[in-house]
């Protein structure tokens, strides 16, 4: 039985999905609560929230993602980062997965990847649990009540996390899979509760589709300056660096906190909605964000509270590090409500330095730029994939390798193209650790990462005198208003300068190793921008 409003000339059964029992079309939020709550998927929280947990996936699967090998695109992937699945293989899957779902009940959601009309991706989702809907209602952007009359999804997420994969039949690697066929703009995921896996499969569609338009998509948090979006700002970086933290700053308007694009007309935000960390939240750090928890429909997953009063306990990682709430981008006070931008005036880098060894801010030219895009240097932090339990020194490249269908370099040379053509001031942040490594240091205070990336953004850090760095060749401040002078120069903050340099030559080696992998690929002036 059909519920809720769909075009009819492309309802699920027109697209061969039949013999389901209820199915749920965009539901609006008051109705994606109450039958999350009737179905028992989840518990209502203080202000309307709604609580659940993922089970245990509390994280993204990364080893789990597969793109299909068809003709069409298979010169295109970068093969070495993505798993590949055989057509026939994934045709045995969709069957199983259709012959799986006859007799249930579904919620679909025909929605937008992209703030730009002219290069937006309507997407429509499936899922088999009501509180998924509700998650990427939140995530992607909303039609209007009359664009659903005649909505016509270019791909189509199918989510039935009780399908349990088999690898030997379907030629994946678990009983869970999330594999995406560009020929038959299909995403397929199974096997696993985490409600992440949905948004990054819009996003890592859109990695793959705006290239070939001349769009750069960038896993990045954008913010322009109040009644300026010329004055615009780009944050890259992974999961837990602080791309939500920082672009949420009440004295600048809000694009997007994870997903945007670069094209000729600016920076548009491909989401609707926010997904943020909440471990350790605060209202005093971090006000805005802690105040989505407690509003109507604010999905809360994975989060310790009390069954009497469903307080939420910010600090118990019981469940997992990676706790999440995920809402509507209008629930910050100070959000676009176009989600649109300029061309970014000032990029930021951020990095999550678990050695201890980069300073919290640096000025880089645009081959280092380059260079640090490629290397995409970062720490992976807990609970944001299976299996990482303490922060881990990574190379992900682009800043969202996870991501990224296509080869870096289709990526970065975008980025080099744009900077050159609009020009742009570039900055590498350091929001991990300073005084030592993980485990001897501790976290850059966030006071400071604010204090000089307002300097940045305002013009007045481009001012301030600067050292080169003598390991990695990028400009650093001397000294900047409201920041210790000996912040700014992490040997000094080291109790052992001589440990320092042993692990700052380690750092610059593992740069240095990492980077190899590109030189055939680069032009001459970022190899003469390699460290090391």
């Amino acid at each position: 039985m059909t519920h809720g409003c769909v075009n009819p000339s492309f309802t699920l059964e027109s697209q061969g999905i039949s013999d389901l029992g209820n199915i749920y079309y965009n539901f609006l939020e008051p109705a994606l609560v109450e039958a999350s709550l009737k179905r028992g998927e989840g518990t209502l929280g203080q202000g309307g929230t709604l609580l659940v947990s993922t089970g245990k996936h509390t994280g993204r699967s990364p080893k789990d993602k597969f793109v299909v090998r068809t003709p069409s695109v298979d010169e295109n992937i970068w093969w070495d980062n993505n798993g590949a699945m055989e057509p026939e293989k994934f045709d045995v899957l969709y069957a199983d997965i259709l012959e799986h779902m006859k007799g249930g009940d579904y919620f679909v959601q025909d929605l937008f990847g992209g703030a730009d009309a002219s290069q937006r991706l309507d997407v429509r989702v499936v899922t088999e649990l009501a509180w998924h809907g509700l998650f990427i209602r939140h995530l992607l952007r909303r039609p209007e009540l009359d664009e659903l009359e005649d909505f016509v999804p270019e791909f189509t997420i199918i989510n039935c996390p009780s399908f349990k994969a088999d690898p030997e039949r379907h030629g994946c690697r678990s009983e869970t899979v999330i594999t995406m066929n560009f020929d038959k703009k299909l995403i397929l995921i199974a096997g696993t509760e985490y409600a992440g896996e949905n948004k990054k499969s819009v996003f890592s569609l859109l990695n793959y589709l705006l290239p070939d338009k001349g769009i750069m998509p960038m896993h990045c948090s954008a913010n322009h300056a109040p009644g300026n979006p010329v004055d615009t700002a780009i944050f890259f970086g992974l999961s837990g660096t602080g791309k939500t933290t920082l672009s949420a700053d009440p004295a600048r308007v809000l694009i997007g906190d994870d997903e945007h694009g670069w094209s000729d007309r600016g920076t548009f935000n491909f989401e609707g909605g926010c997904y943020a960390k909440t471990i350790n939240l605060s209202a005093e750090a971090e006000p805005e964000i802690f105040e989505t928890t407690k509003k109507f429909g604010t999905v809360i997953e994975n989060m310790v509270f009390d069954p009497h009063t469903k307080e939420l306990d910010f600090k118990d990682d019981s469940l997992t590090a990676n706790m999440r709430c995920a809402y509507p981008l209008e629930y910050i006070s100070n959000a676009s409500q176009s989600a649109l931008g300029g061309h970014p005036k000032n990029i930021i880098m951020l990095t999550c330095d678990a050695f201890g060894v980069l300073p919290p801010i640096s000025r880089l030219t645009p081959a280092q730029a380059m260079y640090h895009f490629l290397s995409g240097f970062t720490s992976k932090v807990a609970g944001t994939e299976r299996g990482v339990t303490e922060p881990e020194p990574t190379f992900s490249t682009c800043f969202g390798a996870p991501f990224m269908p296509r080869r870096p370099e289709v990526y970065g040379n975008l980025l080099r193209d744009k900077i050159a053509k609009h020009g742009a001031t570039c900055w590498l942040v350091n929001t991990g650790w300073t005084g030592g490594a993980y485990g001897t240091g501790s976290r850059m205070p966030i006071k400071a990462t604010r204090a000089l990336l307002t300097a940045a953004l305002d013009g007045s850090l481009n001012k301030a005198v600067f050292r080169k760095d003598p390991n990695f060749g990028f400009d650093v401040p001397v000294s900047v208003d409201g920041v210790a002078d000996i912040l700014l120069d992490p040997r000094r903050t080291w109790d052992n300068p001589e440990a320092y340099d042993r692990q700052a030559e380690k750092l610059v080696t593992m740069f240095s190793e990492n980077f190899a992998q590109y030189e055939d690929h680069i032009d001459e002036d970022v190899r003469a921008a390699a460290i090391g």
